[in-house]
């Protein structure tokens, strides 16, 4: 069974993933696909981040007691980062490569230190602290990620 570290680090690999796709399709200005392939990474982004939001962040919230720490910071970064979402969903209409080549650039620094933190320290916090629970946590939070491989 993985751990959460392995599963959730793996999805961020697929989101980042995702969004190259994204960019390469925008800069060719291949405005139809670049669209279809950006909302494939916005869509797997948000089902990430409503797995982390929904499932981890508040088991592991249950069991250390700790609500004001590093899941609300992650929380905090998550709207930044849906509002990012917003700005590059305007660029693409817009047909804006330039607006949508910038934003981009903001949110992959956003995104990689996040991942960072997630990745280095609250990951193998929740490996670490949620013990018993672990596995069934992973299964639940495996069936988020990707609601097609559920049984």
């Amino acid at each position: 069974m993985a751990s959460i570290a392995e599963l959730m680090t793996h999805d961020h690999r697929s989101c980042d993933h995702d969004f190259a796709r994204a960019e390469t399709l925008a800069n060719r200005k291949d405005w139809e696909a670049a669209t279809l392939a950006f909302e494939a990474f916005a869509n797997g982004l948000e089902a990430h981040f409503q797995a982390e939001e929904e499932d981890l962040f508040p088991r592991f919230e249950a069991v250390t007691g700790m609500t004001q720490g590093p899941t609300q910071v992650m929380r905090g970064e998550h709207v930044e980062m849906r509002a990012s979402l917003m700005q590059l969903r305007a660029a693409l209409a817009n047909r804006d490569l330039d607006e949508f080549a910038g934003e981009a650039e903001t949110l992959l620094i956003m995104m990689q230190q996040h991942n960072m933190k997630e990745e280095n320290i609250l990951y193998p916090m929740c490996d670490m602290r949620l013990g018993g629970e672990r596995d069934a946590l992973v299964n639940t939070l495996a069936i988020r990620l990707a609601p097609e491989h559920a049984a």
